[in-house]
């Protein structure tokens, strides 16, 4: 008999670097678990699509109910949804500090701490989140205090659960990205966007996806932030 395959749930992944971690984890051997408001149902044996809302706490359980009861266990969490507005502080309505933490916040937390109870059980486990250079390298230029305030708290938690269930087998890494091209942006908004980066190019969804299966390989890697952000974060 084959080995079980890893499982790994991915969460934002109909599109963008979420497709593009699912694809790349499929590739890479495991079953995927995949959820988004917009994803497409699946009929394949090693790909579960779970279509809602992550911020919903019963999304979530769901997402882990699905895993556990396929496939038996969950590898890694992959927590790639994530809403950026960019905008000046007081710019910011009350709707869109609401659409921000309930993804960006609500989201992590409900499916994270569901997930990690599954690690602990089953003997460890790896997540990832995504979060922004920006978090680490502010720009005037590019107001953006709801990721601050939201995916900086991802970094920190990043750093608290991988302390916090290092002895139980359970790492916890993050991946910070600069500007990152995908599809499913006008591609003018990307012009000038390179000089951001000291290696004068925009950043390709394969990049992080390369950088999130570095560290999952990476087995004496915890509690670290990975910046694939083409030097914007070392300065200019």
């Amino acid at each position: 008999m084959s080995p079980a395959p890893r499982v790994a749930v991915i969460t934002g992944a109909s599109q963008g670097i979420g497709a593009g971690l699912a694809a790349a984890f499929r590739r890479a051997g495991y079953a995927v678990v995949a959820t988004s408001r917009s994803i497409r149902p699946s009929d394949e044996s090693d790909f579960v699509t779970v279509q809602g809302d992550i911020a919903d706490a019963e999304t979530a359980g769901r997402v882990v109910e699905q895993a556990v009861d396929r496939f038996g266990r969950i590898d890694s969490l992959i927590n790639n949804a994530g809403i950026f507005i960019g905008k000046p502080f007081t710019d910011y309505t009350l709707d869109d500090y609401a659409a921000v933490t309930a993804v960006n916040m609500d989201g992590f937390f409900h499916i994270t701490q569901r997930a990690i109870r599954q690690m602990v059980s089953q003997g460890g486990g790896h997540i990832v989140n995504i979060t922004t250079s920006l978090v680490d390298h502010a720009s005037s230029t590019r107001p953006a205090a709801l990721a601050a305030l939201t995916k900086g708290g991802l970094a920190a938690v990043t750093r608290s659960l991988a302390t916090e269930y290092a002895s139980r087998g359970v790492r916890v890494n993050a991946v910070a990205p600069g500007v990152i091209r995908t599809a499913v942006d006008d591609p003018t908004s990307y012009d000038g966007m390179a000089g951001l980066h000291p290696v004068g190019r925009i950043g390709e969804i394969s990049d992080v996806v390369d950088a999130i299966l570095y560290l999952e390989r990476a087995t004496f890697v915890t509690g670290e932030t990975l910046h694939i952000d083409g030097g914007q974060v070392a300065g200019h």
